[in-house]
């Protein structure tokens, strides 16, 4: 049995240790690591494919939703691992980075961690938006030599757009996501509390959730129904911060 002061809980405990990366765990419990994420999204983009283009193959279909699937969670992979990366680059290792549905989830068990300095965590913070930033020219440059109507086109598309959300999103000011610690740290590096820091973040997310409601709403009513539900998940994230309902050490992203 862990004792208090070990930083696990039983539930990390029970989990299996399927690889390191630098000094990071690579870890999944039981069968929460299948990919039921990637089948989802490749179902997704299946269907969609078949709408815009009836005249293409049940192949072709499937061929484009697998492609575009895989720039897309491919991108958040390379972002999550930039993270990962990044920490052990600075000598402040992440604890560990779960699979959960197939997606990585990064784990660090103390976010106030008094051992990391401030621009440490920021360091940390850092190592995704970057990295999403700079497949922005990659995937670009792919769009330009690619037919727009062409499954390669279309899957050039998906991955610069993917990429830009990655770095625009990542970089709002919610805790649990990048730009939250950002935010709060460079404020501790300042002059401000921990504390004060967290106050100034959770105001901020007043205004930012009323944005992305209106964001959402624009999204629903384009019919681009993804990104519609994920800036409302964002939106809702973001209220629940700013009216305390939430707290950074509860959101698990």
């Amino acid at each position: 049995m862990p004792s208090a002061d070990d930083g696990q809980t039983l539930h990390q405990v029970a989990e299996k240790t399927i690889g390191i990366i630098g000094k990071t765990p690579i870890t999944r419990v039981g069968y929460t690591w299948f990919p039921i994420t990637q089948l989802a999204l490749w179902a997704i983009f299946t269907r969609s494919a078949s709408r815009k283009k009836p005249e293409n193959s049940h192949l072709q279909w499937s061929r484009e939703g697998f492609l575009k699937m895989a720039v897309v969670l491919g991108s958040e992979w390379c972002h999550n691992l930039a993270h990962l990366i990044a920490s052990n680059w600075i000598g402040k290792p992440m604890d560990q980075m779960r699979i959960q549905a197939g997606m990585p989830r990064c784990i660090y068990h103390e976010i106030n961690d008094q051992d990391v300095t401030p621009r440490q965590h920021i360091a940390r913070s850092l190592g995704g938006p970057i990295v999403s930033l700079l497949f922005l020219p990659v995937t670009g440059l792919m769009r330009t030599v690619t037919k727009s109507d062409s499954i390669a086109g279309e899957t050039a598309k998906t991955a610069f757009q993917t990429n830009l959300l990655l770095s625009l999103v990542s970089l709002l000011p919610i805790p649990g996501i990048d730009g939250g610690p950002i935010l709060k740290w460079s404020l501790v590096e300042s002059g401000k509390t921990i504390e004060e820091a967290d106050q100034v973040v959770q105001k901020v997310n007043g205004p930012l959730a009323v944005i992305l409601g209106l964001f959402s709403s624009w999204a629903f009513l384009s019919k681009k129904i993804l990104l519609g539900f994920f800036s409302l998940m964002l939106g809702v994230t973001s209220l629940s911060i700013f009216t305390g309902w939430l707290k950074e050490e509860d959101i698990k992203i």
